[in-house]
Parts: C-alpha cells; sequence; structure tokens
C-alpha cells in the first residue's frame, strides 16, 4: 500500500515499517483487529477534497485485504462468497443451540494472539487451541443469564470454538470444540 512518509507506521526499536500505517500498526503492535473499524478509522484520515470519503473507503476495502496482516481464507471468491462463508459459520455456531448463549449475528475478524485463552485441563495442565498468528473469525457475546461471564467465539475453515470467561479473559472454560 503506498504510504506517504509521514503515514509509516514504525517498530518498538523506531525503525519504519513500510508495510502498514501508522493507523493500524504502531511501536510493534496492530492497532485494529476488526478490518471493518479500520477502515472507518483510515476514511477519516484520508478523505479530502481530492479524495471523497466514498473513494477512500472503496480503495481501502479493496487494498487492506490484500496485506498479509489481513489475508485470510484466500480459497474464498471475493466479497459475496466471504459474506456467505461468514453466514455459514454464524449458522453454525447458533445450530449448537448452548444454553445462555445469544444468536451469533455477526463475526469479526480477530487475530490469534488476543483470543488465544489457556484452559485448565482436569490434570490441571493448561492448553491452547488457536495460532496467535492466526486470524479466525469471532465475536464476544454476552450471557442470557447474566453474571460477570461472557461467551467467546472464535472459527475457521476446520472448527468452532466456543468458551466462557470472566472479564479481560480470566478464569476461561472451555465449552466446545468441533470439527468442521
Amino acid at each position: 500500500m503506498p504510504l506517504a512518509d509521514g503515514d509509516i507506521s514504525r517498530e518498538t526499536d523506531g525503525f519504519f515499517n513500510e508495510e502498514y500505517c501508522k493507523w493500524c500498526y504502531a511501536d510493534g503492535e496492530y492497532m485494529y483487529h476488526d478490518l471493518d473499524d479500520l477502515i472507518e478509522v483510515c476514511v477519516r484520515n484520508m478523505a479530502s477534497e481530492e479524495f471523497s470519503a466514498e473513494q477512500a473507503r472503496a480503495y481501502l476495502q479493496d487494498t487492506l485485504p490484500k496485506l498479509n496482516y489481513w489475508k485470510r481464507y484466500e480459497n474464498l471468491g471475493g466479497a459475496e462468497a466471504f459474506a456467505q462463508y461468514k453466514q455459514t459459520l454464524m449458522d453454525e455456531f447458533n445450530d449448537l443451540h448452548i444454553d445462555g448463549m445469544p444468536k451469533v449475528e455477526k463475526l469479526n475478524a480477530l487475530v490469534g494472539k488476543y483470543i488465544n485463552l489457556a484452559y485448565r485441563l482436569p490434570n490441571g495442565e493448561t492448553v491452547k487451541f488457536l495460532d496467535d498468528r492466526a486470524t479466525y473469525l469471532g465475536n464476544q457475546l454476552e450471557c442470557e443469564f447474566g453474571g460477570d461471564r461472557c461467551f467467546g467465539i472464535a472459527a475457521n475453515m476446520d472448527f468452532l470454538l466456543v468458551c466462557t470467561y470472566e472479564e479481560n479473559g480470566k478464569n476461561p472454560e472451555l465449552v466446545v470444540y468441533k470439527k468442521r
């Protein structure tokens, strides 16, 4: 993605990272984990008299998914097929009929590093199921029974994962890990 010098991101050591802009990557960290949120931020920063918000949005919707960070599900054929894939995943989550879990109506792109919780096994050991470097489709859902636990869902082409956890991912419990 072509960037003006003032828009180039930096690594923690201060060196430039010319692959990403300063709005989506700063100090060695990705700032956004939802592509639609990032596009909205970038549109506000890119729109001008010469480049309308609509032009900026169209450009970003075409360009950002091609960046390494946002590449996912490359075997899918375009936005329509990707939307259908997301709907299929939502239907699969909803077909689990998990008590207290609300209907899944939206999935976001989530980076494994931020959602890869460690689950305690009966033998006391802990295990993580996700790849920190991969991007998944998922969401956080408030429990219909109230309380301080949320549902976390994540999926890719191979599996569905449903868990519950307290604030900030504390005390996670695996509810379902299902191969697709």
